[in-house]
């Protein structure tokens, strides 16, 4: 099986060919400015379908809130604002994303999500947010943006960065399958083709292993089988505390 998988996965490398030599000249730039939009409407469908498992997760926010003031929430690779309808009332979101493109999206999202209030839109990757400073915000979360990433532990070591003294990082991602199965075959096999039509995207990552060694004091961390497309089935839910 190990065999036949590397064999079709050099095959769809090759397939890819011309998408590699579009990103090299820099034609491929040209998908970013689609991706927000696809992503924006994805969205919906996505929600539809994780709306429960959204829901239990985010449903302890509001204990990490410090003191009086509000909850603070940074999100690391917003897109457009698709977990804004779970977060709790009054709370204030800075939101980070590498792509300026889903801004215009990300302001269709808070315009029906009035509960919450939004701070400002940093254009940073998840491994570079200096603009944001040490231990200022009570929760770091950060959904479908580790398969992405181009350095995991950088990425965790900045929420870590962030995040205050006993305040949270709140993670749903899909992850690789058991090396059992036809999933992680598909997923090995389509992963070149995948990254391109998913702006960098990987499905063939452990990420839970970063998350087990990102030196989190607590650290709650499940398994799940999501409804959605074998391809991104496998999931990763929780959230560690500083």
């Amino acid at each position: 099986m190990t065999f036949l998988m590397n064999f079709f996965t050099v095959i769809f490398k090759v397939v890819t060919l011309p998408l590699q030599l579009m990103e090299v000249v820099g034609i491929y730039g040209i998908y970013k400015r689609v991706f927000p939009f696809l992503i924006y409407k994805i969205s919906f469908t996505y929600n539809k379908k994780m709306k429960d498992k959204k829901k239990d997760l985010f449903s302890n926010l509001s204990e990490f809130t410090k003191g009086n003031g509000p909850l603070r929430i940074l999100e690391i690779g917003c897109g457009s604002g698709a977990n804004f309808e779970f977060y709790p009332p009054g709370c204030k979101v800075v939101c980070t994303d590498p792509n300026p493109h889903f801004e215009k999206y990300l302001q269709k999202s808070l315009a029906v999500n009035d509960h919450l209030t939004f701070e400002r839109f940093v254009v940073a990757s998840g491994e570079d947010m200096g603009a944001v400073k040490d231990d200022s915000v009570d929760v770091v979360v950060c959904t479908l943006v580790l398969c992405s990433v181009n350095d995991i532990p950088r990425t965790l070591q900045e929420a870590h960065r962030i995040l205050r003294p006993g305040g949270a990082l709140y993670f749903l991602e899909h992850v690789v399958a058991d090396p059992s199965s036809w999933t992680y075959f598909f997923q090995h096999v389509l992963q070149p083709i995948w990254y391109y039509f998913g702006d960098g995207c990987e499905v063939v990552r452990e990420t839970w292993k970063h998350l087990e060694t990102a030196g989190f004091s607590e650290l709650k961390l499940r398994h799940i089988e999501a409804p959605l497309n074998f391809m991104i089935k496998p999931h990763i839910i929780g959230y560690g505390v500083k």
